[in-house]
C-alpha cells in the first residue's frame, strides 16, 4: 500500500525557507512519535527547499521515504513525502497542481512574509487525502507521461542534496527548529534505522 506522509507549501527566501501551508498523515506512526515525525518532516522540508535550485524538481531518496521537490521560477515550492513505492510522475503532479491552486488563492506579495497562521488555504489536507492513492489521482487528473517536459531529479540521499561537507546529522544537532525529543528521536532512529530514517 503506497502511502503519503506531508504536503508542504513554502517560499524560497534568499537565505531560508518560510513554511507557508502543511498538511500531515502520519496515522502509520504511534501517537508519541507523531510530533517528532512532524518535526522532523518540517525541517526536511526547509532544508531541501533551501538547499534545491529555483526553477527544479528533485525526487530524494532517503531510508524508506522519498521528498519530492518542486522549486518554480517565482520561489513557491512545495514537497511531498512519501514512501519509496508512489510514483514520482504522481508525485510530481500533485505538486504542480497544488501550488498552481495555492498561487491563485494566496496572492504571492503575501509569500515572503506569509505564515501558517496568517495564511488561508484549506485544500491542502484534501489534496493529501484524495492523492493517497495514485491510480485514481493519475486518472483524475490525466496527465501526460512528460510532466511539464521537465526532467526530475533523482537523488538517492538527502546528503547528495546538501552542499559538499555539510551533514544531515550536523544540520540536525544545529538546528534552532527542532526540540531536544525530536534531535533525540532522530539519532534514536538513525541508530535502529526503523521508521523515520529520513536522515
Amino acid at each position: 500500500m503506497v502511502k503519503l506522509f506531508a504536503l508542504n507549501i513554502l517560499y524560497k527566501a534568499p537565505t531560508s525557507a518560510v513554511m507557508l501551508k502543511s498538511s500531515y498523515d502520519l496515522q502509520s506512526f504511534s501517537f508519541f512519535q507523531r510530533g517528532s515525525v512532524q518535526e522532523f518532516m518540517t525541517f526536511v522540508s526547509k532544508t531541501m527547499v533551501e538547499r534545491s535550485q529555483t526553477a527544479s524538481r528533485q525526487s530524494i531518496k532517503e531510508g524508506e521515504y522519498m521528498c519530492h521537490v518542486f522549486v518554480r521560477g517565482d520561489n513557491l515550492a512545495g514537497i511531498l513525502v512519501s514512501d519509496q513505492e508512489y510514483p514520482h510522475r504522481v508525485a510530481h503532479t500533485l505538486i504542480t497542481n497544488v501550488l498552481n491552486e495555492f498561487s491563485k488563492a494566496v496572492p504571492p506579495s503575501s509569500w515572503p512574509t506569509g505564515t501558517e497562521a496568517s495564511i488561508s488555504f484549506p485544500q491542502l489536507p484534501q489534496y493529501l487525502a484524495r492523492y493517497q492513492n495514485p491510480r485514481e489521482a493519475d486518472a483524475m487528473t490525466k496527465i501526460q507521461e512528460e510532466l511539464d517536459e521537465t526532467k526530475i531529479i533523482l537523488h538517492n540521499t538527502i546528503e547528495a542534496v546538501l552542499q559538499r561537507g555539510e551533514k544531515l546529522d550536523d544540520l540536525v544537532s544545529k538546528s534552532e527548529g527542532l526540540s531536544m525529543q525530536s534531535k533525540a528521536f532522530y539519532k534514536t532512529a538513525r541508530k535502529t534505522n526503523s521508521c523515520c530514517s529520513l536522515g
